[in-house]
C-alpha cells in the first residue's frame, strides 16, 4: 500500500472513499462544503453519534471529488478510539473494495499517527485467497492523510506487515498449514536476516523433548521445532525470548474435540504465528536487542502411534507427565520449548499460546490473560499492550493450585481439573522456566473471531504482535 501525506483541502480529494471524522459533540473532522452541510443533517436524522465504534458511509452522489464518504466516531481522541477509528474506514474501503482512501483525522502526531495507520491496516484486511474471483474485494492500493506532516511510521508499518503475515498463517487451512510448511516459512525470514535453525522429528526426540514428540507422533506429518535468531549488528543491550505454540491442527486426539470444537482448530498455532509475526517486525526495525523466536510444531491427531491416556512422558527438563487428557497438549509442547529457551541465558522470555477454553470463559473473546511471577515483566507487557491497542488482563498465578497437578505415577499430570484451568495451565507450564523471568499470554480469545468483531473481519486477528513487537523495544 502506497502511503501519502498532503495537506489538500478533504474536499478536493479525488479518491474511492474519503474518511472523516465525528467528535461525540458532533463535530466534523473536516469541512466539506455544502456536502458537509447535508452530511451534518443526515447524521443527525440517522442518530449517528461519534462515539468509539460508530460508522457510517454515504454515497456522495457527484458533490465531492470523492465517490463515497464514511464518518466514523473519534470517540475521546485517544490513540485507541483513533485505531478503531481508522479501523472502521479500513473495513468499510475493503467492503466496496475502494483502491484509493483519505484519512482525515484532523493533525495527527506521534502515538495518534501510529495507531491510526495500524488501525487502518487491520481493519483493510481480509482474506480473499479461497474465495471465488468475482467475490474478492481490492485492499487498499493509495492511502492519503490529509492535513498530516509526514511522521515517523516505521513502527506501524513493521506492526501492520507482522500482524498480516500472523493472520495469513492462522487462516490457512491445516492441509496447506502444518509443521513442516510451517517451518519453511519461518525459513523465509532468512531474507530478511534472520537466522533460522529447523529440527526434525528425529532430533526432537534425541533432544529429549518427550512433549512435543508424544503430541506430534499420531499425524502423518512429523512436529518440528523451529529457532528464529535476531542477532543486532552492535552488542545487545538485552537478550529475550517469545515463544509459540504451534499446534497447526488439534483435533483433541484420543480425548476427541467435537466437530463444532474441531472447526476451526486450524487457530491452535496462533501463538507460533504471533512470533513469526512478531519476528518479521523486528527484522525490519534492526533494534539493539538480541531475540529469539521459538515455536513447536505439530499436528494433534488420531492415527495409530498417537499419544494415550496413562502415558507418562519425560520431557526436556527431565521431568515426567501423566497424561491425563491428550486434549491438554500445547501445554505439553510448550513445556519442551520453555525448557529450552531458559537454557539459551535470556533476560526474559513470553510464550504465547491458544492455551485454555477456560481463558474464555473468564475473559470472553476480547481480552489475553497474563500470567507472571514477575511484576516488572508482567508491568512491562502490560505497558506494551496499552500502547499497541490490546486487551489484556494479569491473572493470578496461585501457587497453591499446584496440588490439583499432582499425579500417581509421574512428576505431575497434564491437566488440574475444570476449576480454574487456566491458573493450572500457567502453573503447569511455569515448572519449565527454570530462573529465567517469564510470563505466559492465553490468547485464546482473541487470536480468531467466528464473526466480525470490532474492526476485523472474521478469522485470525494477528493478536499480540503489536504487544510484543513493543516489549521487545522497549
Amino acid at each position: 500500500m502506497q502511503l501519502h501525506f498532503r495537506d489538500d483541502a478533504p474536499s478536493s480529494a479525488a479518491v474511492d472513499l474519503l474518511a472523516v471524522g465525528l467528535s461525540p459533540q458532533g463535530a466534523l473532522s473536516a469541512e466539506l462544503g455544502a456536502f458537509g452541510e447535508a452530511l451534518r443533517a443526515a447524521l443527525q436524522a440517522e442518530e449517528v453519534t461519534g462515539d468509539t465504534g460508530r460508522s457510517q458511509a454515504w454515497p456522495t452522489f457527484g458533490q465531492l471529488p470523492a465517490r463515497r464518504v464514511v464518518v466514523v466516531g473519534l470517540g475521546d481522541g485517544s490513540p485507541e478510539a483513533l485505531r478503531r477509528a481508522a479501523g472502521l474506514a479500513g473495513q468499510a474501503a475493503r467492503a466496496a473494495g475502494d483502491k484509493t482512501v483519505a484519512l482525515a483525522f484532523g493533525p495527527l502526531e506521534g502515538a495518534g499517527l501510529t495507531a491510526a495507520y495500524e488501525g487502518y491496516c487491520a481493519g483493510n484486511y481480509r482474506d480473499d485467497r479461497y474465495r471465488a474471483e468475482s467475490a474478492r474485494k481490492a485492499p487498499t492500493a493509495e492511502l492519503t492523510l490529509l492535513g498530516v506532516s509526514e511522521g515517523d511510521l516505521r513502527l506501524a508499518k513493521a506492526v501492520a506487515d507482522g500482524q498480516e503475515l500472523a493472520r495469513a498463517l492462522v487462516n490457512a487451512p491445516a492441509e496447506e498449514l502444518y509443521p513442516e510448511t510451517l517451518a519453511d516459512i519461518a525459513r523465509g525470514l532468512e531474507a530478511d536476516g534472520l537466522q533460522v535453525e529447523v529440527w526434525d522429528e528425529q532430533q526432537i526426540r534425541a533432544a529429549g523433548m518427550g512433549g512435543i514428540s508424544a503430541v506430534g507422533q499420531g499425524s502423518d506429518r512429523p512436529a518440528r521445532f523451529i529457532h528464529i535468531r535476531y542477532i543486532p549488528a552492535g552488542a545487545a543491550r538485552k537478550r529475550l525470548g517469545i515463544i509459540g505454540k504451534g499446534v497447526t491442527f488439534d483435533s483433541g486426539g484420543l480425548s476427541l474435540k467435537t466437530p463444532d470444537g474441531m472447526l476451526t482448530m486450524r487457530c491452535d498455532m496462533a501463538g507460533s504465528a504471533a512470533v513469526v509475526g512478531v519476528m518479521k517486525a523486528i527484522a525490519a526495525l534492526k533494534p539493539d536487542v538480541e531475540v529469539h523466536g521459538i515455536i513447536g510444531a505439530v499436528e494433534n491427531m488420531l492415527g495409530g502411534r498417537a499419544y494415550k491416556l496413562g502415558d507418562v512422558l519425560r520431557m526436556h527438563n527431565g521431568k515426567t507427565v501423566e497424561v491425563h487428557n491428550t486434549d491438554a497438549e500445547g501445554r505439553l509442547v510448550l513445556g519442551d520449548c520453555l525448557s529450552y529457551a531458559s537454557g539459551l541465558g535470556l533476560d526474559a522470555m513470553v510464550d504465547i499460546a491458544t492455551l485454555t477454553g477456560a481463558c474464555v470463559v473468564a475473559l470472553g473473546d476480547l481480552y489475553s490473560a497474563l500470567y507472571s511471577h514477575q511484576d516488572d515483566v508482567a508491568d512491562s507487557i502490560l505497558a506494551a499492550a496499552k500502547d499497541g491497542g490490546e486487551l489484556v488482563w494479569r491473572m493470578p498465578l496461585e501457587v497453591a493450585y499446584k496440588e490439583r497437578l499432582k499425579a500417581d505415577f509421574a512428576t505431575m499430570k497434564n491437566v488440574g481439573g475444570p476449576p480454574g484451568g487456566s491458573i493450572t495451565a500457567a502453573l503447569f507450564l511455569s515448572e519449565f522456566v527454570g530462573s529465567t523471568p517469564w510470563a505466559h499470554l492465553d490468547i485464546a480469545g482473541p487470536a480468531f473471531f467466528s464473526k466480525t468483531t470490532r474492526h476485523y473481519a472474521p478469522g485470525g486477528t494477528g493478536c499480540m504482535v503489536p504487544t510484543l513487537t513493543r516489549w521487545l523495544l522497549a
